[in-house]
């Protein structure tokens, strides 16, 4: 089975009888380059099959402008809020998010956490599992400042950041709204207390 020879800025430049530096240019839309070269690098770029290098870019700029997200379940409403918002601003900033989720496993959080760290993301979001009782996988990523943030289950740590509902507050004000609404037998179902929710 034959390969196709990968299109690169090289080839754009002969068809085009200029300079690999301003294929560059014009690929990632620098004003330097003229407008009208820059839509004739674009076309012929399209035209010929090229695709960008993103992780040969990536190790040039040592960022990859990926963030790695950690939950513990895709199939809850809260949790596809959650990252339909989290993209919604990743994406106005040029970002773009890896997700994966952990099944409430800490092994598999574990093992979610080393390939994050491996495809080089510039940050992790993590939402615990119920069962993780140390964030030691974490550590990869302190090291390298890499900035990590924990939202909804959290773990104290002077080197994150944490986003979490205030859980008393929403309990009194469901509470509340119950004894407005006249109902006196209210009972609370407590969930796994390992975790903060």
């Amino acid at each position: 089975m034959s390969h196709e020879k990968e299109i690169t800025i090289y080839d754009i430049a002969r068809q085009l009888n200029i300079s690999a530096a301003t294929v560059s240019r014009g690929l990632q839309n620098n004003p330097a380059v003229n407008k009208n070269t820059r839509k004739k690098i674009v076309d012929t770029a399209l035209a010929l099959g090229y695709r960008s290098n993103t992780f040969a870019s990536s190790l040039r700029s040592k960022k990859t402008n990926t963030l790695g997200v950690i939950v513990p379940r895709l199939n809850s409403y809260f949790v596809a809020s959650v990252l339909a918002g989290m993209e919604d601003v990743a994406n106005k900033e040029g970002y773009n998010l890896i997700i994966s989720q952990s099944l409430e496993n800490a092994g598999k959080e574990i093992a979610n956490a080393h390939t994050m760290f491996n495809n080089r993301v510039d940050g992790l979001l993590i939402s615990l599992a119920y069962d993780s009782e140390n964030i030691d996988h974490l550590k990869p990523f302190f090291k390298k400042n890499i900035p990590v943030v924990f939202f909804d289950r959290t773990y104290p740590h002077n080197e994150s950041t944490s986003v979490i509902i205030d859980n008393y507050r929403a309990a009194y004000d469901i509470i509340k709204h119950l004894l407005d609404e006249g109902c006196r037998r209210i009972m609370h179902l407590a969930g796994n207390v390992m975790r903060n929710v």
